[in-house]
């Protein structure tokens, strides 16, 4: 985090893929869901109104569960209770998926 200007996408990035059922962070449709950093580009995340988030997830749990749970994450990170969000579930992955990797689609 950046203490002039708050928390980044790469903190967003670090809570969402806390989440149990999250495998890793992914582009969304068309590479569209990512921030630009100097040099590098956090996929999967996009700050802004709303944020976005798009993630490949694990079965088991009900999407709307997992959609909530990464709002509630994403929202106690920007310490704003009413910043809307967008959560995409891109693919879905096994038990053998390698988790924390963000990709590209």
């Amino acid at each position: 985090m950046n203490e002039a200007t708050g928390p980044g996408p790469e903190d967003v990035a670090a809570a969402v893929l806390e989440h149990p059922a999250v495998l890793r962070l992914h582009g969304g449709p068309f590479g569209s869901i990512a921030s630009y950093l100097p040099g590098r580009r956090v996929w999967g995340v996009r700050l802004g109104d709303p944020v976005e988030i798009a993630v490949v997830v694990s079965l088991g749990t009900p999407f709307g569960e997992i959609a909530d749970g990464i709002a509630a994450r994403v929202r106690a990170v920007l310490a704003d209770d009413a910043v809307a969000v967008e959560v995409t579930v891109a693919d879905v992955g096994g038990v053998d998926a390698a988790p924390g990797r963000a990709v590209a689609p």
